[in-house]
């Protein structure tokens, strides 16, 4: 994990453009559709003017936050609306979406939108302290770097 860092510090990027790349890392990795969190990750990074491989480094070290928390964005989002829990379960979906990806679409497509606006209202507020943590830990590990620099 350090040495990508390493690389893109190495590259003049700054510690600030850097530690907001791995900020929002887990929050675009969070993001409750399944198989969108490459796309995002390219509009978002290209807004923004990050490093995209960089970028998709680090939202792939965060995979298993993203199928954590589908259920938990879905759930929150069906509390907001009041609207009415779904029954989930990964296999049925899977074989209602190979049966009919149309129908599928139809069925879930608002308790997608219900986990996107939980995701919308949530997850954002995890990068601000995650930018400041990463800039604190790059920048220590600058600041030792020059101090063995120093010494030698």
């Amino acid at each position: 994990m350090v040495k990508p860092i390493k690389n893109q510090l190495s590259r003049g990027v700054s510690v600030e453009k850097i530690s907001l790349t791995m900020a929002i890392s887990p929050v675009i990795s969070a993001f409750p559709v399944l198989g969108s969190t490459n796309l995002l990750s390219l509009l978002v990074g290209s807004v923004l003017r990050m490093n995209l491989p960089f970028l998709l480094l680090f939202k792939s070290l965060f995979y298993p936050l993203h199928l954590g928390l589908i259920l938990v964005f879905i759930r929150i989002g069906e509390s907001i609306n009041g609207a009415p829990h779904i029954p989930f379960s990964i296999p049925q979906l899977l074989v209602k979406f190979k049966e009919d990806p149309m129908q599928f679409a139809r069925d879930f497509g608002m308790t997608a939108l219900y986990g996107i606006e939980a995701w919308a209202l949530i997850a954002p507020w995890f990068a601000i302290p995650l930018f400041f943590i990463f800039r604190y830990l790059i920048k220590k590990y600058m600041n030792r770097k020059s101090n063995q620099k120093q010494t030698s």
